[in-house]
């Protein structure tokens, strides 16, 4: 139980509860669930060599491919031309149009990394069929790159770097001890490691690769996290983030000759990422504030913050700045808004749009903005929320509402796009996308308080996230469900299985029904991080596993009385196909009506255009037959 003192500091970090009074409403166009992803995602964006054109991904053809994107202002042209696996834009060569890219096979996150040669010519650079292998950055020479493989050990990454002349790699750093690569030093021959301890916690070494010597460079048992950003220019000094000594996560660096630690910039929220440009003259930070991401760029020659354009209606997301340090790359997105590229000059403070992502059958006008709200839960905690109020709503009209949960532990529902957030609210259903306890962007207090508490605390946080929906005259109190995807189908199940009588229905996205399976069968390149999330979920194998059986849904589903719908990719290396089979048999077997659909070429995440209009289309048919109460096609 927290302390009074902790409850008071919170209430005045977080605000009051916001109570959203009744409006007239009005009625928008219907668009159909094809209509909705129609739009397009773009992001990425590696600028070329020439600084002429960007590299990014993007799903316009159905599938996620690798694209040019001029800067000109012309269209943007495939590079890859996949049909059947998503191809993931890495980054351009340092001096010529090569391309870097990332693929796995279905959604298996086994992922490779291939080279895209200027004539079409696709090769896998990284041909081990079962290992995984993530690129990590290039060399500030620029004739090689490094990347992390768990190829030797299935169980732990070690560092690679590869050379472009001819492709051959050579081991770095061998792994053996469950650390997470960092920062790497210029001259190769430093690098920054973590090595987690609980999800809140982690320790950073510094390892010197001519001596093999590695030493502990964040203070003995700080209760805090590291995160490492990146060497100075000149090697001598680490930037990284942390919370220790503090609620916040702020930006330090570490002096490697003298060991002396200096705090670059603090807020009142959580800095997010920090980095240099090429030659330092620029530092990016970003910070999440109350779901949203506020961007700073500091001139470092002059010491005065860039004049940067404000978008009140939006978020900045993606900056990266070119290596000449002239350009800057960001994307935009808002509730309304799926995010653009934009291209900033440095000089002169002159920005364009480069992308036009939503679809132009879709009046922004007829969407609606995220709203961030607070309500109490059980014992007085503020809950932050991000509120989607249908434009029909009204007094007079009340409509269903959903109580959306995001993944994690430990994620967060943030002020954005998301086309199934804006379908669902387009046909006339209200959603409160809570950040219970146990949510990032909080401050360190507020994220552990889930911790063992799983299916307890955060699950009242999102019962009371219906009572605050249920108080609104403008949402129908008897037609409220509960929807979520990977963590957040957890809570869903929860919910149905232990509060049988609170939610109406429930939309159950991927999520966790068998604590005592999931946490066995997590895949082999988690082994790291097994240690800390058993310490938050608890030990499957000790006497932690009479709790884990208590809050997994599956052992419970007899309790199951709501209509339930599943989604589920077959590929799924986290929640395992068997355990949406298996909750969706015992529910069936209570009577209660469940609809299940299966995706053969998905995994942990549904990536392919068709499958979402397929599956997220379903759900507004599920919702409508057992919220709303009456049977339609899908629009």
């Amino acid at each position: 139980m927290k302390s009074l003192l902790f409850i008071s500091v919170l209430l005045l970090v977080l605000g009051g509860c916001t109570i959203q009074k009744p409006g007239k409403g009005r009625e928008v166009p219907a668009y159909s669930i094809e209509a909705f992803y129609e739009n397009i995602s773009v992001h990425g964006g590696s600028f070329s060599a020439d600084e002429s054109k960007l590299l990014v991904t993007s799903n316009k053809s159905g599938i996620f491919n690798a694209y040019k994107l001029p800067l000109d202002g012309t269209a943007m042209d495939p590079l890859t031309h996949s049909t059947e696996e998503s191809m993931f834009a890495i980054s351009y060569f340092p001096e010529d149009d090569r391309i870097l890219i990332s693929s796995d096979k279905g959604g298996n996150e086994i992922n490779h990394i291939f080279m895209r040669d200027t004539d079409g010519t696709i090769t896998d650079l990284t041909p081990w069929e079962t290992a995984k292998s993530n690129f990590y950055g290039w060399s500030r020479d620029q004739k090689s790159f490094f990347f992390i493989s768990n190829k030797r050990d299935a169980r732990y990454f070690d560092l690679y770097e590869m050379g472009l002349e001819f492709f051959e790699s050579r081991l770095l750093f061998e792994n053996n001890d469950g650390y997470d690569i960092g920062a790497i030093s210029h001259d190769k021959n430093r690098l920054v490691l973590t090595k987690s301890i609980t999800t809140s916690r982690n320790e950073m070494f510094l390892f010197k690769r001519d001596v093999a010597e590695t030493i502990q460079i964040s203070p003995e048992n700080a209760d805090a996290t590291f995160n490492p950003q990146q060497f100075s220019l000149n090697d001598n000094e680490v930037f990284y983030l942390t919370n220790n000594g503090a609620e916040f996560t702020f930006l330090s660096k570490y002096n490697l000759e003298s060991g002396e630690v200096e705090k670059v910039y603090e807020t009142d929220w959580d800095v997010w990422y920090a980095y240099h440009s090429w030659n330092e003259k620029y530092r990016v930070i970003g910070v999440n504030q109350d779901a949203r991401t506020v961007v700073r760029i500091i001139n470092m020659e002059t010491g005065a913050e860039v004049d940067f354009p404000s978008f009140p209606d939006g978020t900045i997301s993606g900056v990266s700045i070119s290596k000449s340090e002239k350009f800057m790359k960001f994307s935009l997105v808002s509730s309304k808004m799926p995010a653009n590229i934009y291209l900033y000059e440095m000089e002169n403070g002159k920005y364009k749009r480069l992308t036009n992502t939503l679809n132009p059958d879709i009046d922004p006008n007829n969407l609606v903005d995220g709203q961030v709200v607070r309500y109490p839960s059980f014992d007085g905690l503020e809950i932050p929320a991000v509120l989607y109020k249908p434009h029909q709503a009204d007094g007079n009209q009340p409509v269903p509402a959903l109580v959306w949960v995001h993944g994690g532990p430990g994620g967060q529902s943030r002020v954005g796009y998301f086309s199934l957030i804006q379908y669902l609210v387009n046909h006339g259903y209200a959603i409160l996308a809570v950040n219970n306890r146990g949510s990032s962007g909080y401050g360190k207090s507020f994220h552990r308080l889930d911790d063992r508490n799983h299916g307890e605390g955060d699950l009242q946080d999102c019962v009371y996230g219906k009572n605050y929906l249920s108080e609104m005259e403008w949402v129908d109190s008897s037609k409220i469900g509960i929807i979520g995807g990977s963590y957040g189908g957890y809570m869903v199940m929860a919910a149905l299985t232990f509060t049988p009588d609170e939610f109406d229905a429930g939309v159950n996205i991927f999520g966790v029904t068998n604590w005592l399976r999931t946490l066995k069968s997590i895949p082999p390149w988690w082994e790291s991080f097994r240690g800390a999330l058993y310490k938050e979920m608890g030990d499957p194998t000790t006497i932690d596993s009479v709790r884990l059986y208590n809050i997994s849904p599956l052992f419970h589903a007899q309790k199951v009385t709501k209509p339930l719908m599943v989604l589920q990719g077959a590929n799924d290396p986290r929640v395992l196909q068997v355990e949406s089979d298996e909750i969706v048999k015992a529910v069936k077997s209570n009577g209660v009506p469940v609809e299940y659909v299966l995706f053969p070429d998905e995994g942990h995440g549904f990536v392919k255009k068709e499958n979402e209009i397929k599956g997220y289309g379903q759900i507004l048919v599920f919702l409508d037959k057992n919220l709303k109460g009456f049977e339609q096609s899908v629009k």
